[in-house]
């Protein structure tokens, strides 16, 4: 599983209606309306690298009023949430 965090910046009067669609692009997990350097961030969760282009590039970008996005690749998860599951299930790392 692949996961990318997406900085949305919005038109400002748009901010919810970007979010709601956002939220329901396939392989976008969640939307937090943020404050700071975006206005948006997304969790994009696919399979494949070639899923984050069709979800990014071809979906988020495509939403009216969205102005640019930022993407940022994670490698590893560092979450005591992740690790105590991990942990629950018997898994090694």
């Amino acid at each position: 599983m692949l996961t990318a965090i997406v900085l949305i910046d919005t038109v400002p009067d748009r901010i919810p209606e970007v979010a709601t669609q956002v939220t329901n692009l396939r392989g976008v997990s969640e939307v937090y309306s943020v404050t700071g350097k975006a206005d948006l961030v997304a969790m994009v969760r696919v399979g494949e690298h070639d899923e984050l282009s069709s979800v990014i590039a071809d979906g988020i970008s495509k939403v009216p009023g969205v102005l640019r996005t930022e993407t940022l690749i994670a490698f590893r998860a560092y979450s005591h949430h992740d690790l105590e599951q991990a942990f629950a299930l018997g898994l090694d790392d």
